[in-house]
């Protein structure tokens, strides 16, 4: 599961960002024309970050990842037709000014709002997103889903869409700071048309994963 928050779709008219997940629509049988994850067999000289990696590159020629890492492993015996295949499934993330550019059968599809998928696929999904919601409460993983420097409203929008409900810059900023996990730059934000203070810019204190208190959680407003 590759994930990034990007705009809504062009029907939109919120403009709000939503956590969109990567797929690919099947050419072949089985499950032809249903929307599948990127994935692929295990290369016999090949460890399984390797294969991810290289089956991202070569399906969907995607390689601008902030984050991998093995989830959970997908066993059961009918979960595709055919030989017994079992998956394990992995956690990408791409950070949202990144706008890597995809084949023709690739697209980007909100989690709130998939199409048909393919097998066990949309469970998949789930699950993945699940866990980020999680590590975005104990950890810092938010830095693979932010850009290099950002404004407090744009992180807010960024953990928002990930989390699915509105999040309060103020607590936000307030949580992340007291964890070590942002610092300000001592820069500002060019100044918008209407003008009004610059807003101060941010940056994640690390781009490498880690645990910051592993009994957080944030939760919904009220």
């Amino acid at each position: 599961m590759v994930f990034q928050v990007r705009p809504g779709r062009a029907s939109d008219t919120d403009g709000k960002t939503a956590l969109h997940v990567l797929l690919w629509q099947r050419a072949l049988d089985p499950e032809r024309g249903k929307w599948s994850l990127p994935g692929g067999r295990l290369g016999a000289d090949e460890d399984l970050t390797s294969s991810v990696r290289r089956q991202l590159a070569e399906k969907v020629d995607l390689r601008q990842l902030a984050h991998l890492e093995q989830l959970a492993v997908f066993s059961d015996p009918a979960r595709v037709p055919g030989p017994r295949t079992i998956a394990s499934s992995f956690l990408g993330l791409v950070p949202s000014p990144a706008t890597p550019e995809l084949p023709p059968d690739t697209r980007w599809h909100p989690v709130s709002d998939l199409p048909e998928m393919a097998f066990d696929h949309g469970p998949m999904v789930e699950h993945a997103r699940n866990r980020l919601v999680a590590k975005l409460s104990y950890t810092n993983i938010g830095f693979a889903l932010a850009p290099n420097e950002f404004a407090l409203s744009t992180l807010r929008d960024i953990y928002s869409a990930a989390l699915g409900h509105h999040v309060d810059a103020t607590n936000l900023q307030r949580v992340l700071e007291r964890r070590q996990v942002i610092t300000r730059t001592g820069t500002t934000a060019r100044s918008g048309r209407s003008g009004g203070r610059p807003a101060a810019l941010y940056r994640f204190t690390e781009s490498r994963y880690r645990v910051t208190d592993e009994f957080a959680a944030l939760r919904p407003p009220g």
